[in-house]
């Protein structure tokens, strides 16, 4: 264990998970926040008629399934800033070929 790594208790949907983490204390407690809301977000029958585990799945599917969602729109994005420079760059290199106007 490197001199920057702890070892820390997290609890979590009721329940308490002890794991080894660099991460500082404020962002770990951002993340169970996260989490936390999104169990409660699945409603109190959910959390008396699931699993500890049932529970955390539901809520890790949710969360790939936004960052997934999160990395399309963010390619999306590249592509259609890449499009734009380089519409761009061929208007200015068109000018620049057509020389200066008087």
């Amino acid at each position: 264990m490197s001199a920057d790594k702890r070892t820390v208790t997290l609890e979590l949907a009721g329940g308490k998970f002890r794991l080894t983490s660099d991460a500082e204390d404020d962002h770990l407690r951002r993340l169970v926040q996260m989490v936390e809301e999104r169990v409660a977000a699945l409603g109190p029958k959910s959390s008396r008629s699931s699993s500890q585990a049932h529970l955390l799945a539901v809520v890790a599917l949710g969360l790939a399934d936004e960052l997934l969602a999160a990395e399309r729109r963010a390619r999306a994005l590249e592509d259609s800033t890449r499009k734009a420079v380089t519409t761009a760059l061929e208007r200015i290199d068109r000018r620049l070929a057509d020389g200066p106007r008087d």
